[in-house]
Formats: structure tokens, C-alpha cells, sequence
């Protein structure tokens, strides 16, 4: 286990950068996240970090070491691919204690490291099978399973779940949450999928276009989130968005430019009468009286929920609704606002005009 630093690292390929002045520090047993949309470096930033990618300039420490010029092996990390990287003429109990054979690891200690990497993961029973006997889950243990028994300073996970079907990414999401605790390991993770990130880790690294938009826990990220991406990329379903000039009465409202008007349960100080995006989670809607009236787009019940579609002011809006509705396409309902619900975005910039959002 180790701390890992990441300062101002940049990634050029010629004159074209994708990683533009990255910092994160990561603390010794942290469960850190790196996600963002495809494309947006989070991956390069992890091969960086794994030696399979160089770095153009700034530093990657680990344990305090600066190991830009160090290969990949000598990192003492260990790395699980989405597509598992398994030999498939090898066992699991081979594969599985294939890189301590290489690094002249004797034979009797390699088989007491897979039976024990083997128990934590539950595959006992399947350590003289071959990948192409096992499941997908069953295969991405095994390539966890490599990776616990070299006993690395660092794990790294790159989108390791994205070949699974829903309920197994589930599951496995528990097992790689449950094996952090049991290990105390130092973890960095990338994923595209906002759930995994707000599921699992213990710190968020929110990227877009090579750079980092926000750092913080799971919910420091949803309650407060630095800027529109950032409000807009975690959460599900997404929150919505509804531009408009801001406008204080009786009642702050959001004047939208068809003239339906929005009443707020609040605004930032100091923007009255200045052109703001306005953003609302899907659950902090519901149906009351004297709400701002919403057309119907659609209605999906979920059994525990409802997750209806409106337009309001031609815009569409996501609300979650604990009433079970059935609601045809068309139907108009009044939509209200939790108290102090919502965050208010410069349309220019995206920027959170919230003192509270940092």
C-alpha cells in the first residue's frame, strides 16, 4: 500500500495535448475513482500512472519514489483490464500465479498466495478450470485474483466491469468494494459509469477533455457540485437544466424566454435580473399545488418509483416521483420544488454561482 501523487502532469502526442496539468494526491488505502466521458483521458492518465503510457512532463510518485523512468514492473502496482487478459491454455490456479513464476517466486509460496487470493474471491472451486469454462464475473475474479497475489503497493482498475450485464456489474461492484476493506489497499479506478463512481469510492476525480472539473467525495460532488458538467454528469437520471433570466418578487422566479414562468424555493445573491441556467435533481420534484405546470412526455414505473418526462417551457425535465402514476403523453401536472432545491449555472461559463459550491 502507498500514496500515489499525480502533479501537473501533462500528455502530448506532438502538438496535439490530451492531458492538460492533472494534480490529484491519493492517500495510502484510498479507494479513488477517475471518470468522465469516453475520451476524456481518464484512461491515459491510469496507463501514466502504470508506466504503459510515458508521461510528457510533470510527476507520478508512488510511496514517495518518482517513477516516471521506472518500467512498468518495477512500479509494484498491478493492473486489471476491462477484456481480463487471461491465458487461455492456463488454469485459473496458473494464470492466476503466472507473474510470481516470472519473477522466480518459488513454487511452494506461489500456490500458498493463489490458494489464499483464491479463498478471498471465492474460487476455490474452479482453480483447475480454464477461462473459456468460466463466466464473465468468474473471469474478471480471476484477473483480480492475479492481481492480489503479487501483494502491490497500488491497484489499478481499468473499467473493469464494462463486459458484465447489469446485476453482475452490480455484484461485482460489492466484491471489489468488500475486497478494498478487507485489504486496506491502495485502489485507483477508472470508469465512464457515474454509479460505480458514486458507489464506491471514497474520493471522485471528475474529468472532461484532459483535465480534472472537481475532486471531492461522492457526495461533496452531488450536493455541490463546482459546475454545470460536474452537476450534470453524476446522478441518475441526470439532473435538468432550464435557462432563463432570474428575477426576484415575492418569490425568486426564472423567467424562460417562451414566457412561462418558474417559482423558486430560492437564488444566489447578487443576480437579479441576470441570465442564469437554473438545475434540478429528478428527486427533488414532485406533483403539489401550485406548482409550474409541466406537460407529460412519458411515464416509466420502476415499482419503487415513477420516472416521468416533462416539458416545461419546451425544455424536457426528469422528475422521480414516489406516487405510482399512470399519466398519458399530453396530460398537464403542477411540478413544485423541494426547499432550497436546485443550483444556478453562468450560462457563459457553467460555473456554480453558489458561494456553497466552492
Amino acid at each position: 500500500m502507498a500514496e500515489v501523487r499525480i502533479e501537473d502532469v501533462r500528455k502530448a502526442y506532438g502538438a496535439l495535448e490530451v492531458i492538460h496539468g492533472v494534480d490529484v494526491d491519493i492517500a495510502d488505502g484510498q479507494f479513488v475513482v477517475l471518470v468522465g466521458p469516453s475520451g476524456c483521458g481518464k484512461s491515459t492518465l491510469l496507463r501514466m500512472v502504470a508506466g504503459l503510457e510515458s508521461v510528457t512532463s510533470g510527476t507520478v510518485s508512488i510511496d514517495g519514489q518518482v517513477v516516471n523512468e521506472l518500467a512498468p514492473k518495477d512500479r509494484d502496482i498491478a493492473m486489471v483490464f476491462q477484456n481480463y487478459a487471461l491465458y487461455p491454455q492456463m488454469t485459473v490456479a496458473q494464470n492466476m500465479g503466472f507473474a510470481l513464476g516470472i519473477a522466480g517466486v518459488d513454487k511452494r509460496r506461489i500456490h500458498d498466495e493463489v490458494q489464499k487470493a483464491a479463498k478471498i474471491l471465492g474460487l476455490e472451486p474452479l482453480l483447475q478450470r480454464k477461462p473459456a469454462q468460466l463466466s464473465g464475473g468468474q473471469r474478471q475474479r480471476v484477473a483480480m485474483g492475479r492481481a492480489i497475489v503479487r501483494n502491490p503497493k497500488v491497484f489499478l482498475f481499468d473499467e473493469p466491469l464494462s463486459n458484465l450485464d447489469a446485476k453482475l456489474r452490480g455484484q461485482m461492484r460489492t466484491e471489489i468494494k468488500a475486497l478494498h476493506h478487507r485489504l486496506g489497499s491502495t485502489i485507483i479506478y477508472v470508469t465512464h459509469d457515474q454509479i460505480e463512481a458514486m458507489t464506491m469510492a471514497d474520493l471522485i476525480v471528475v474529468m472532461d477533455a484532459g483535465r480534472v472539473e472537481q475532486i471531492g467525495t461522492p457526495l461533496e460532488l452531488y450536493d455541490n457540485p463546482r459546475n454545470r458538467f460536474v452537476a450534470g454528469f453524476l446522478g441518475a437520471p441526470s439532473m435538468s437544466f432550464l435557462e432563463g433570466t432570474l428575477r426576484r418578487a415575492e418569490r425568486p422566479v426564472l423567467d424562460l424566454d417562451d414566457g412561462t414562468v418558474v417559482t423558486l424555493p430560492r437564488a444566489p445573491e447578487g443576480h437579479d435580473g441576470a441570465r442564469v441556467v437554473f438545475g434540478v435533481r429528478p428527486e427533488a420534484l414532485g406533483v403539489g399545488e401550485g406548482g409550474t405546470p409541466a406537460t407529460i412526455v412519458v411515464t416509466e414505473p420502476t415499482g419503487a418509483d415513477t420516472h416521468v418526462v416533462v416539458t416545461i417551457g419546451g425544455r424536457e425535465v426528469t422528475a422521480v416521483l414516489k406516487e405510482r402514476l399512470t399519466l398519458d403523453p399530453g396530460t398537464t401536472i403542477p411540478l413544485r420544488l423541494d426547499a432550497g432545491a436546485g443550483h444556478f449555472f453562468d450560462p457563459e461559463t457553467g460555473r456554480n454561482l453558489d458561494a456553497r459550491a466552492g
